[in-house]
């Protein structure tokens, strides 16, 4: 039996044979292009229905349906700091202005922090000035400190 990184690993290698791309694979799950990169990363835990069309959709055999079905153990896919220069970036961006971000959120809810866990992250592209930009949105759950 394989693990969830052996599986990404032929989903992904699946997903470009099929020239399919994130929106597409999306719209076939009914989920959103993010999340269905989560689900086929194995960073998300599939649920029957995106399971089976997950394997329909990849021509697999029933046998993986118990791997999507798992809850994932979420682990760093690569070093820490990152070395990949697009997910470095993304670090760097919450290094470089994540105290002025925090500082104006406690402004705006008190005293919490965003839930990862109750999150949806949208990934939007807009041209300005004839150039493409990247819209990327954490949209999560603010969560109070507990006082007793």
């Amino acid at each position: 039996m394989i693990d969830k990184s052996e599986l990404r690993n032929i989903l992904l290698k699946k997903k470009r044979e099929k020239g399919l791309t994130w929106e597409e694979i999306g719209k076939y799950l009914g989920r959103d292009k993010v999340y269905s990169a989560m689900l086929l990363y194995g960073y998300a835990q599939a649920n029957e229905e995106e399971a089976d069309n997950v394997i329909k959709l990849f021509d697999l055999s029933k046998d993986y349906k118990e791997i999507l079905m798992d809850a994932p153990l979420r682990t760093l896919a690569q070093p820490w700091p990152p070395t990949d220069p697009f997910i470095y970036r993304l670090y760097e961006g919450v290094m470089l202005y994540g105290p002025a971000i925090k500082d104006v959120a406690h402004e705006m809810f008190g005293d919490g922090i965003m839930s990862m866990i109750d999150v949806r992250i949208n990934l939007d592209k807009v041209i300005e000035n004839n150039y493409p930009r990247m819209i990327l949105t954490f949209n999560g759950k603010w969560l109070y400190y507990s006082k007793w």
